[in-house]
């Protein structure tokens, strides 16, 4: 282990998965879970004699689905301590012949064996990208997947919708106009630029969902994920624009009957809830308004796990407004 002087960013983020409260939180959110269960369990044909790579096996929930599912053998890998607990817990299941557990870099690990027939990984984060191990999955894709073979999950698609959201962006914005008598203003340019994650009510999205980026896991290259992206929103009913709300959609299409979940604010919970980005100014539209733009997404220079993202929009109605240019950081 080393010194906490000597851990980068990319240590801590490994090591903090190695701690129960975040496993905890993944295996809770029973979406998410039982998504991954049901392709797996309702398509054992698919997974009937087959070997099994597992990206990021974490607690080796997914590893023990596949195996359960009928594959041949299944191969976890991940880079956190919890791969120990992990072990034990396949044997503890008596899965141990099945499901092989090796803790390392998926860049750097070496299987036992040529190639995989699929891969199964949840490696999505806030905003489907912040914090995720696509790149790695990726990687494995590259290395190990044979032609003809399977992802689980293989499909994702990004959205974009305007919310009504005064009374939260009084409390985390606007509160730094005043702070007991105080002007903290110059706190609320940097506030504004860190996007928040949280559960949004359904009843505050005031337009349509845009989709903005389809990503199909199969073909899908990393340049692919630093993109500008068009959109255009439209009102539902008069009311007042402080955000843009970003969320995800996962599907399992090799499914016999395709799997899928939402990460919006219309779907049950999951601990992806959604992504808020507040706009410097409040917009008011009406029924048929349309904001129009593009959403920029690219890994930061300094640190790739974190993501720079620009909304560009204009405002389309009665008070048109323009053009608007948002910049935001997920660290």
């Amino acid at each position: 282990m080393a010194n906490d002087s000597d851990m980068t960013a990319k240590d801590y983020y490994f090591d903090s998965y190695a701690h129960f409260g975040i496993h905890e939180e993944m295996l809770k959110d029973e979406v998410r879970t039982m998504s991954y269960r049901d392709s797996m369990y309702k398509n054992k044909h698919l997974f009937e004699g087959k070997v099994v790579l597992d990206v990021g096996c974490g607690t080796g929930i997914l590893s023990m689905f596949a195996a359960k599912s009928g594959a041949k053998h299944v191969y976890g890998i991940d880079m956190s301590n919890i791969i120990v607990q992990a072990k034990q817990i396949v044997r503890d299941n008596g899965l141990e012949d099945k499901v092989t557990l090796i803790q390392g870099k998926m860049e750097e690990v070496q299987l036992p064996v040529d190639k995989v027939d699929i891969i199964i990984s949840e490696w999505m984060g806030y905003f489907l990208l912040y914090e995720s191990m696509l790149d790695t999955v990726l990687v494995a894709r590259d290395k190990y997947l044979k032609e003809g073979g399977m992802i689980f999950p293989d499909k994702a698609t990004m959205y974009i919708a305007g919310i009504e959201d005064a009374e939260y962006k009084d409390e985390k914005i606007n509160y730094w106009d005043n702070v007991y008598g105080f002007d903290y203003s110059s706190i609320k340019q940097i506030a504004i630029k860190e996007p928040l994650v949280d559960t949004v009510n359904g009843d505050t999205v005031i337009t349509d969902a845009c989709a903005f980026k389809d990503i199909d896991i199969l073909t899908v290259k990393k340049e692919d994920l630093t993109f500008t992206a068009p959109f255009k929103v439209t009102a539902g009913r008069n009311d007042y624009v402080h955000a843009f709300l970003c969320w995800f959609d996962i599907a399992f299409t090799h499914c016999h009957t395709p799997v899928t979940f939402s990460t919006g604010p219309h779907a049950r919970y999951t601990h992806w809830k959604q992504t808020v980005f507040y706009t410097p100014s409040t917009l008011m539209v009406k029924a048929g308004d349309t904001m129009e733009g593009t959403i920029k997404c690219a890994p930061n220079q300094r640190n790739p796990r974190d993501l720079d993202i620009e909304i560009d929009f204009q405002l389309h109605g009665d008070q048109p407004s323009g053009p608007n240019h948002c910049e935001y950081k997920m660290s």
